[in-house]
């Protein structure tokens, strides 16, 4: 009872362009519409939609260069800053290279995912490697809260072996530490909003600049109040700050990693959408899940007792999904609600 599905047109350097739906006549049908997805980390894109003349454009984010100017001063900052540490007897200055190094890795970690969501599709990856910008947040959420622990293990150990800190140099090489890694965070902010992987990324960043912020605090306060221990305090609240703040990434990347629903995604919006959509009468199997931390893939059977409603009827509904729920690749299959064929999927426990 299935039908065949369209396949996935491209242009010459392998980015989709949009699959035009079609069937072969017989009631029950699939077609696959492939929206010019989100290009993937760093190429931007543009497209147009006929919807009464709305278009609209988004700007491309050059992914690569920030990512590489990223890594290259947070490894810069992170040997001068451990070097600092160790000569200046400074806890917090020797946590926060611990964390930037970590950083460093989380960084080449999503930029490696970058790279690989834009090769092009094959036979045995046949929506290519987006996915991987999925396993690189949650490697990186992981990393966030190793690098974590191994700041509260050493801050707890401080605790009871206090040392004097030269509170004037390690202000001054925590400012420049702010000032670095919010520059960095700065320019991954505008796609954190939308890409997951690079969240993880400016949640790296932004949560260096809170420990360094965290450093010029406690060692001005040190300064002043001769208070050894605020420097092993410090770390420890920074820590529960960044834990806090690193908790949305972790279950987030987790759920898509695992084929849940996009949280930007109202399933129940969808279905609504699709089974009120005339001539459908009802729906089944509908499947909502994340191919990248971009890109929505969307499968569903919808009955329609009349028959196949045409291609243009599938290519407008294909449209107002991407639209409207930012679903990039849809896959829709038409069925008439035969009783045989509805029996027969009951008894295999298909149906639901």
């Amino acid at each position: 009872m299935h039908g065949h599905h369209s396949h996935h047109a491209s242009d010459d350097a392998g980015h989709p362009r949009h699959a035009h739906p079609h069937h072969d006549g017989d009631a029950h049908g699939a077609t696959t519409s492939s929206h010019p997805q989100k290009e993937a980390h760093g190429h931007g894109h543009g497209h147009t939609h006929g919807h009464g003349g709305h278009a609209h454009a988004h700007g491309p984010i050059n992914y690569d260069r920030i990512f590489a100017i990223g890594v290259a001063l947070n490894v810069s900052y992170a040997l001068i800053e451990a070097v600092a540490g160790f000569w200046l007897h400074s806890l917090a200055l020797v946590a926060d290279a611990g964390h930037n190094l970590s950083d460093v890795l989380g960084l080449l970690l999503a930029w490696a995912a970058v790279w690989l969501s834009r090769r092009k599709p094959s036979a045995r990856h046949s929506y290519g490697l987006g996915r991987t910008s999925i396993l690189a947040a949650l490697a990186n959420a992981v990393l966030l809260f190793v690098a974590l622990g191994a700041i509260v293990w050493e801050a707890i150990g401080r605790l009871n072996e206090p040392q004097v800190v030269a509170t004037g140099p390690v202000i001054v090489i925590a400012l420049i530490g702010i000032a670095i890694n919010g520059f960095t965070a700065w320019l991954f902010m505008r796609g954190s909003k939308t890409d997951l992987n690079v969240r993880g990324a400016y949640l790296h960043m932004a949560a260096d600049a809170a420990v360094s912020a965290g450093v010029v605090a406690s060692a001005a306060l040190m300064g002043v109040t001769g208070w050894l221990w605020l420097d092993p305090v410090t770390s420890l609240i920074i820590a529960v700050v960044i834990a806090w703040g690193s908790w949305r990434l972790l279950v987030d990347s987790l759920r898509l990693s695992l084929d849940a629903v996009p949280a930007h995604v109202d399933a129940s919006a969808v279905a609504g959408f699709l089974a009120h959509r005339a001539p459908v009468q009802s729906l089944h199997d509908l499947h909502i899940w994340a191919l990248s931390t971009e890109a929505v893939a969307l499968t569903a059977h919808l009955v329609c007792p009349d028959g196949h409603p045409g291609d243009a009827w599938l290519k407008d509904v294909c449209d107002e999904l991407h639209e409207r729920f930012a679903i990039d690749h849809a896959t829709l299959q038409i069925e008439t609600g035969d009783a045989a064929h509805c029996a027969l999927r009951e008894r295999c426990g298909l149906a639901h």
